[in-house]
């Protein structure tokens, strides 16, 4: 009895193999797949990477790139953060995977500055979002409406050369110049007049209106932290950064109030100079309801300041930009200066009729533009599923940062990228400025790009213009041209721009 199982055993073996097997494939194909993330540094314990980023984000990103390819994955304590450094790794961000890559990180900075991220440039992807860009898009920064403002930029710009003018023998603080100018433009076009200072409703100014815009911008350029290990917010309350948001937002809200009220006080009429500023539009878009969803009076606030932000740091930084480097290279700043004053009498201004009989003026700035980048990390944005980005795996929740400066230096793209020859943007090296090119974002690019480049080009080139044209520019004796960059959210000089000014003889 004992023996005669043997045969009924050997006949139920392949059976049991069969089974094994069986249980083993299954086991195999139910696994999820081996995820294949992109390269990544060493990290350290609970800091990750981030003793990695030095006092130039985007230079330290840079470095990182050169040693890990231009998609790596770092981790800013447990957060996961991707980088991207060449044109390629962009497209595939910006354009193939757009509207995964089109949220925003939250910020609580952002949150205390921005009424809970109302406004366009911080909000999170959505309904919302979708309706802030086009009140922005087709109501504030359209073709007409900025055309609308032609007479404020002509007008404050002259303004500006009478004042280097003025100057005579004494070194002219070139940098604050263009910041107040801009500052002004962007002011009149969005308040409807000029504020020097910022106050309570009516109330006296407590101090200027461009220190506390640059408040504003060093504070978007602090690393939070708490945004990325929320246990670790107290260190942001420690050190007062979340005090100094929330006393900045507080003094901001104040300002914007009175800025509201003192336009919802007049009558209800186009403005002074025959056109509305953005204030204006917005109460009309609240009043008449024509986005669909009610306009709020936060809103209206978030959207003041973001234009104001943006429009004021990056455009003043790009000028900065355009005009140290044009005295670094002489060769460059005499070509411009021949080509402008061919078109324009020495008497005569220029204005805005000029500027497509310029290309070499256009040139200058968009190679300006590739080695300084205003924002050269772009805003941040954030995943909102698992996604490949060049054949590598990116998790839902991952926080993107595209580095513009990196992209302007990638030899791939572009042949001896740390010399500044405008000359190649004249020989076929065509540039959309809409962000289509993914060599040259200084715009950023996809539904997240800025709305307002028209605005801030034709305002660059003009300034630009006006100075090459009216003024030789010469450092004062012994001083050696510094390039040196600050920090925050736009990159500025680390040190202003002085210079000696000799008007252009008659």
């Amino acid at each position: 009895m004992h023996f005669s199982l043997y045969p009924f055993i050997f006949s139920l073996l392949p059976l049991f193999l069969f089974l094994v097997f069986l249980l083993k494939w299954l086991s195999i194909t139910a696994r999820p797949p081996r995820k294949n993330p992109p390269p990544s540094p060493r990290k350290l314990p609970l800091i990750g990477n981030l003793h990695q980023m030095g006092p130039i984000p985007h230079r330290s990103l840079h470095s990182l790139s050169q040693a890990h390819g231009p998609l790596m994955l770092l981790h800013f304590a447990a957060a996961p953060v991707l980088v991207a450094s060449s044109a390629a790794a962009a497209r595939d961000i910006l354009k193939t995977h757009d509207l995964i890559f089109s949220n925003r990180p939250k910020s609580t900075i952002g949150n205390k500055l921005l009424y809970g991220t109302k406004d366009v440039v911080f909000s999170p992807y959505g309904e919302y979002w979708r309706q802030m860009k086009s009140i922005c898009v087709l109501q504030l920064l359209s073709n007409k409406r900025v055309q609308s403002f032609r007479n404020v930029r002509e007008e404050e710009i002259a303004l500006m050369i009478e004042k280097i003018s003025d100057s005579g023998s004494d070194v002219v603080n070139l940098s604050k110049l263009i910041a107040e100018l801009i500052a002004n433009v962007v002011g009149r076009a969005v308040l409807g007049r000029k504020y020097d200072g910022v106050g309570g409703r009516g109330g006296e100014a407590k101090r200027g209106f461009k220190e506390v815009l640059g408040n504003v911008v060093e504070l978007f350029g602090v690393l939070d932290i708490g945004d990325f290990v929320p246990w670790l917010k107290w260190v942001s309350r420690v050190n007062g950064v979340y005090g100094r948001a929330e006393r900045l937002a507080k003094e901001l809200d104040e300002f914007l109030e009175g800025v509201v009220e003192e336009h919802e006080g007049r009558e209800r009429k186009v403005g002074e100079e025959g056109r509305q500023d953005f204030v204006d539009v917005l109460l009309e878009i609240q009043r008449e309801n024509v986005v669909g969803i009610p306009l709020h009076r936060d809103s209206i606030k978030a959207l003041i300041l973001d234009i104001f932000v943006a429009g004021t740091d990056t455009s003043s930084a790009a000028i900065e930009w355009v005009m140290t480097k044009l005295i670094k290279h002489p060769q460059a700043m005499k070509k411009l200066q021949t080509e402008v004053r061919l078109i324009v009498q020495p008497n005569q201004p220029v204005t805005e009729d000029n500027l497509d009989q310029m290309p070499y003026l256009k040139a200058v700035i968009k190679e300006t533009l590739r080695l300084h980048p205003p924002v050269p990390l772009l805003v941040p944005r954030e995943s909102t599923k698992d996604v490949q980005v060049m054949g590598y795996d990116v998790a839902a929740g991952t926080r993107v940062v595209v580095n513009a400066w990196s992209i302007g230096q990638d030899p791939v793209s572009w042949d001896e990228p740390e010399e500044f020859r405008p000359e190649r943007f004249l020989n076929g090296h065509s540039i959309d400025s809409r962000g289509q090119d993914f060599d040259w974002i200084p715009f950023g690019g996809g539904r997240r790009g800025c709305p307002g480049i028209q605005f801030a080009v034709v305002v660059d080139e003009l300034v630009v213009a006006n100075l090459v044209h009216k003024f030789d520019f010469v450092l004062p004796d012994g001083v050696e041209l510094d390039e040196g960059e600050s920090s925050g959210l736009a990159v500025h000089k680390k040190l202003p721009l002085l210079l000696f000014a000799t008007p252009l003889s008659c």
